[in-house]
């Protein structure tokens, strides 16, 4: 397996989370366990992917300016987050603030999934990107059971 085939089953996962919060309403112990399941995925799954993905595309002069762009866009996705941290649960702003993070995280992968994987996949080699996949998955999966 490659980075890409790992990165992109957290991605299905952020698209399923972000279906089901912005399905819920009010104040609700759906709307809330939804919203810290899916904080909780997208810090561990940017945490990973800036350290076994991006980090190593800095390093090459044709990918560095996507990798920051990438990186960008999740200090981006935190602001959102730490909106609907600060938002009360049942106002009509906390569904559209949610809305926001769905379009903006959508977005993000997106890019991720038609750009910037072809790009890594013509600068990376193939054995880095089967590590880069082990160590990936390995951080992610120590990241979820602590």
């Amino acid at each position: 397996m490659k980075i890409f085939e790992a990165i992109r089953k957290d991605h299905d996962v952020q698209r399923k989370l972000l279906e089901v919060l912005v399905d819920t309403s009010g104040d609700s112990k759906s709307r809330r366990d939804a919203f810290n399941t899916l904080k909780k995925e997208l810090a561990i799954h940017a945490d990973g992917e800036e350290r076994h993905f991006y980090i190593p595309l800095m390093k090459v002069d044709k990918t560095q300016d996507h990798a920051r762009h990438g990186v960008a866009e999740h200090h981006e996705i935190d602001e959102l987050v730490e909106k609907l941290e600060k938002t009360d649960y049942s106002s009509s702003a906390w569904l559209k603030y949610a809305k926001d993070l769905q379009e903006k995280v959508t977005h993000h992968l997106a890019d991720e999934e038609h750009s910037f994987f072809q790009l890594a996949g013509k600068v990376l080699p193939e054995k880095e990107l089967t590590d880069l996949a082990k160590e990936y998955q390995t951080f992610i999966s120590d990241k979820r059971s602590s």
